[in-house]
């Protein structure tokens, strides 16, 4: 390698690039339309989490002193410049995207989108009717003054700023539009035409009728979103207590710091300077937006047209050699299976569980959940073993950011039911999607794994294309027992032999597998990696890629996500690749294959390659021992590799551009994925 600083993305500019990718989806015209509105709002809410969680970091890295900034090896302020240009840039597209593409082609197809300018006499009645039945009883205005502080602002709800203005007297008031309603109004038919509107033009339709007590001229009313600061404050403790401190803490989340004031960028020049001074924000935290805030409510966006205007429906599919009518422990004892989700059902996960609910023999069922569904089949199959007198232990990850509340509450229950709930381990957060069920067998405990890239979550599960391993291998099991015989205890699992498990052994093994590679390069056998995960943002590990890239190893990566490492950068990354995969379902599973001189080592894990990932969380990576399970993942992984349609090369220019693989036939890695596992159905 050259004496150059090795080439880094800053994690934030990449991640703003990935989110660009979902924004492609969304201008996409071979996208059915009704998808491609959900893709806007998937752009929306991921904008909104970045900016509560990582600009809200940056803001507080950004007040540390010049020696702090040092230490980081960048300047907070300068990044946050950069992030509101390029995000200013991404909301002009957004918008331009939304109002005259998408509203123009659903036009097309005979569904408007109205507003409140646009109401003939009678869908004006409708509407005025159903403001006065469902809408007027919730809207009080908070009337405000020069005198008065502003109220402080729900962090993501929608505000209208109005301005009533009698002769040359102004007065400013605000009203909160109500999030329990759905957003969306399908007004009556007329002759085949369908016709929308929004509750926030429903109640500006209305406006006269809220405020009827003032004399005024003309009132005006205009949308803001304000984005706080939503990372928890919290004492590191894992204790009895930690529970009320963390709802204590998700109390507070609600009142964070102004991180962003999305405004109407119609508003006039006084409005806006008087919500500036009232709330006492800087220039960086002001983006111009559309009329309509709040845009992941569109991902609810009524289909009122034909079923054509959305993706097909694909019927779950099922495992080869797997049924629900035998025992599933009889099959895993035999073979391994793989369940790729969402083509694949996740019933058999369910089923797993279920079985070792009701079955005599089973002793225990150990459990590490990190994101819960809200009515999660998962844990009643747990609470329904634990009243068949299993021991049932459960960890659940209080601190998964933003289902927190649902796993709080999740776990109350889990208690109140017998079942025996951890949770965690002092300093570290358990983000290991793991399961092992104990069970009495010819006078002996036989075990059985469940172990996944993906969360135990049907709901997710139905969306996010995920790996998991139904397996009875004595070598992954043997180790599972004392993960969760440490994980019991509090204390980090040592000493495996066959699971890789962080904090402790993920940097290391990880390293050991790379350098295995540089090895066999140097002496001239083939070496290559394949790695696929959501983030890469360790800085060492893309060094040690670096040096594996100088070394002749072959690398070739699938990132949906932020991707700090820079590709086909001359003396450092010449032998790298990295596409990025944004379709239908969110990819999410973490694929790492290693050439091993031609005995090729392939794991799953739970862990991306961050810091947090590999250094401050207990992730669980486990190796495929099955050959056709191997051959199975292999084969979809070329899949992936081999789409020129929903692929995006990675590069230095941050540019997204669509990955050319030379094929003349069209590959769409997800629809050929769902394929290649129908064609394995006997």
């Amino acid at each position: 390698m050259d004496n150059r600083k090795a080439p880094l993305i800053n994690r934030e500019i990449s991640w703003l690039y990935f989110n660009e990718r979902v924004l492609q989806e969304a201008a996409d015209p071979t996208v059915p339309l009704i998808e491609r509105i959900k893709f806007l709002a998937i752009f929306s809410s991921n904008l909104d989490e970045f900016y509560r969680v990582r600009v809200a970091t940056l803001s507080r890295l950004a007040n540390l002193n010049e020696k702090a900034k040092e230490i980081l090896g960048y300047n907070p302020k300068k990044i946050l410049n950069q992030i509101k240009n390029i995000v200013v840039k991404q909301e002009r597209k957004f918008n331009d995207l939304y109002e005259n593409i998408i509203v123009k082609q659903l036009a097309e197809e005979k569904i408007f989108l109205l507003n409140d300018k646009q109401l003939n006499v009678a869908r004006g009645a409708f509407v005025k009717n159903y403001f006065r039945e469902k809408l007027l009883a919730t809207l009080v205005p908070i009337m405000l003054d020069n005198t008065n502080v502003l109220p402080e602002l729900r962090d993501r709800s929608i505000y209208f700023f109005v301005k009533l203005t009698k002769d040359k007297k102004q007065t400013f008031a605000l009203i909160e539009i109500p999030d329990n309603l759905s957003r969306f109004i399908v007004l009556p038919e007329t002759n085949n035409l369908k016709f929308i509107i929004l509750l926030d033009d429903i109640i500006r339709y209305s406006l006269e009728d809220i405020f009827f007590i003032f004399e005024h001229d003309s009132i005006e009313a205009y949308s803001i979103q304000l984005t706080r600061d939503a990372e928890l404050d919290l004492d590191k403790e894992v204790s009895g207590k930690f529970i009320d401190a963390l709802s204590k803490s998700l109390q507070k989340r609600k009142k964070g710091k102004p991180m962003r004031l999305l405004y109407d960028s119609e508003m006039p020049l006084d409005m806006l300077k008087y919500l500036v001074s009232k709330m006492g924000l800087h220039g960086e935290s002001l983006i111009p937006g559309n009329r309509y805030h709040n845009f992941k409510n569109f991902i609810a966006f009524p289909n009122v047209g034909t079923p054509e205007l959305e993706y097909a429906k694909y019927p779950s599919l099922p495992v080869n050699g797997l049924t629900f009518d035998k025992s599933l422990m009889a099959m895993i004892a035999k073979q391994d299976f793989l369940i790729s989700t969402p083509y694949q059902t996740y019933d058999y996960v369910i089923h797993f569980l279920r079985e070792a609910a009701i079955d005599p023999k089973v002793q225990e069922i150990s459990i590490a959940v990190y994101r819960l569904a809200e009515n999660s089949r998962i844990v009643h199959a747990l609470i329904n073993a634990a009243k068949n007198g299993k021991k049932v232990n459960c960890l659940v990850e209080l601190r998964a950011r933003f289902d927190e509340q649902n796993n709080i509450t999740w776990s109350r229950r889990l208690e109140e039911e017998g079942v025996n709930v951890i949770y965690g381990i002092d300093g570290y957060k358990v983000h290991s999607k793991i399961c092992l069920v104990s069970r009495f067998e010819k006078d002996k405990l036989a075990y059985y794994a469940c172990l996944s890239t993906g969360n135990y979550n049907e709901k997710t599960a139905k969306m996010y294309a995920d790996h998991t391993l139904l397996t009875a291998n004595k070598k992954i099991t043997a180790d599972l027992v004392n993960v969760f015989k440490a994980i019991n205890k509090g204390i980090l699992p040592k000493g495996l032999k066959h699971l890789i498990v962080s904090p402790i052994d993920s940097r290391p093994a990880i390293y050991k597998l790379i350098d295995n590679e540089i090895k066999n390069a140097k002496a001239g056998k083939p070496a290559y990696m394949i790695l696929k995960m959501n983030s890469l943002a360790d800085e060492q590990l893309v060094t040690k890629l670096y040096q594996a890239s100088n070394a002749g190893v072959k690398i070739k990566m699938i990132i949906r996500g932020m991707c700090c490492l820079v590709p086909g950068m001359k003396g450092f990354s010449e032998n790298i690749e990295v596409v990025s995969i944004v379709d239908k379902y969110l990819e999410h599973a973490r694929v790492h294959i290693y050439c091993n001189g031609g005995k090729e080592l392939v794991y799953l894990t739970s862990a991306d390659f961050m810091s947090r990932n590999i250094d401050t969380r207990v992730e669980v990576g486990f190796p495929i021992y099955d050959p056709k399970v191997k051959k199975e993942i292999r084969d979809i992984i070329d899949i992936q590799l081999n789409d020129n349609t929903k692929s995006r090369e990675i590069n230095s220019q941050n540019t997204n551009k669509y990955h050319k693989t030379g094929s003349e036939l069209p590959v769409r890695a997800q629809i050929d994925t769902y394929n290649y596992l129908k064609n394995k159905i006997k």
